[in-house]
């Protein structure tokens, strides 16, 4: 009986040690799992982690990938004559929309005068507006009367001159054969700089010819809205042949109420920073200065109560010059631009490096001539 007893009881043990075995043989497997699992999330972490490189955007259209990776980079044109087009008048590509967009962007951070004035974009050379210059085409009547003729509206015509623009950046084949090369950020922004540089000139003195007619280039005259022609600008003088005189501040005030009470909603000073460094000397009777700096930040600084935009191209304060501008400049100035920008790549002109001649056709001419008053340096 106790032999029975003890087989039995020896039989259950090594039961139980088999069972024992089984479960950390489970158990190590389990391990074993987990980690493999671990060290593929921890891979996975890493991956997602891992800063993308420059200009390796997912986003990316196929237009923009064959145009930046096969034109810009190889130089392969048949690849993106399917998708872009070919301008043989201008001599180049029209780029992806996403390129133009942000070619637009910079532009329009950079140049003062496209900042406040009004664009259009046309499809053509040429653009033409209308603008009525008199006549009164309504009236008031009572419910019954007869109905008198109005006066016949005049009308004058707008075509903004304009010229092309163009820019032709330069990159080392070495710099376009580097995937981590942000190529089409680059060529924005150097486009858009170049861009900006000329039109910024042109909105200002431009002559007319080949180029936008800039607004200091348009004529001028001392006379009111009322009998002054179309088409000329009506200035004050300083009050001194060299510069301001004795009550600088009177004259700007004065120049404010040049303007109508509707155009002076939205209107802004234009003058470049060395005027600049001038106005924000100057002070009222009681000792405050007319200058008043912007409050929070990204608000602009202002001057009598009007927002201040910094124009380098505006001319500096001596005699003759016209240093300073207020006007309400969207209703004043208009910018006509053809939408697309052309690229031609040239590997060429200049080895080892690869120019990107850009161009667009910009023109700009003074729209309304009562929304925007100069003030010229002059006895």
């Amino acid at each position: 009986m106790d032999m029975e007893i003890e087989t039995e009881t020896l039989a259950t043990s090594f039961d139980l040690v088999a069972r024992q075995d089984k479960a950390d043989e489970a158990i190590a497997t389990l391990r074993s799992d987990v980690d493999e699992v671990k060290a593929r999330l921890d891979k996975v972490g890493r991956a997602a982690a891992r800063p993308a490189i420059a200009g390796a955007s997912e986003s990316r259209s196929t237009e923009v990938k064959s145009f930046v990776d096969a034109y810009l980079r190889k130089g392969r044109e048949t690849e993106v004559k399917s998708i872009s087009g070919t301008t043989p008048a201008d001599g180049g590509y029209a780029v992806p929309h996403e390129i133009d967009a942000m070619i637009a962007s910079e532009l329009k951070e950079i140049s003062p005068i496209r900042q406040v004035a009004q664009v259009v974009q046309v499809g053509s050379a040429g653009y033409r507006k209308l603008i009525a210059t008199g006549g009164v085409a309504s009236g008031w009547v009572g419910e019954g009367a007869a109905r008198p003729e109005t006066d016949t509206p005049n009308f004058a015509e707008i075509a903004p001159p304009s010229g092309e623009l163009y820019a032709n950046p330069a990159a080392s084949q070495a710099m376009l054969d580097d995937a981590a090369f942000d190529l089409e950020t680059w060529l924005a922004s150097e486009v858009a700089m170049e861009f900006a540089r000329s039109e910024g000139a042109a909105f200002v003195n431009g002559s007319g010819s080949d180029q936008p007619l800039g607004f200091l280039s348009s004529p001028t005259s001392l006379s009111g809205d009322a009998v002054r022609p179309f088409g000329s600008l009506q200035y004050i003088g300083s009050g001194d042949a060299n510069g301001f005189d004795g009550n600088p501040e009177a004259k700007l005030i004065d120049l404010v109420h040049t303007l109508k009470a509707g155009h002076r909603q939205g209107a802004v000073w234009a003058m470049n920073s060395a005027t600049l460094a001038e106005v924000r000397k100057l002070k009222t009777s009681d000792g405050a200065f007319i200058w008043q700096p912007g409050l929070a930040d990204g608000q602009p600084d202002r001057l009598l109560g009007y927002p201040v935009i910094e124009a380098e191209d505006m001319p500096d304060i001596a005699g003759g010059n016209t240093p300073i501008a207020f006007g309400n400049f969207r209703a004043g100035y208009l910018i006509a631009e053809r939408s697309a920008t052309q690229v031609l790549r040239d590997p060429f002109t200049n080895k080892p490096f690869v120019h990107f001649y850009a161009t667009k056709r910009v023109g700009g001419q003074v729209l309304d001539s009562a929304a925007i008053k100069l003030l010229t340096i002059e006895a």
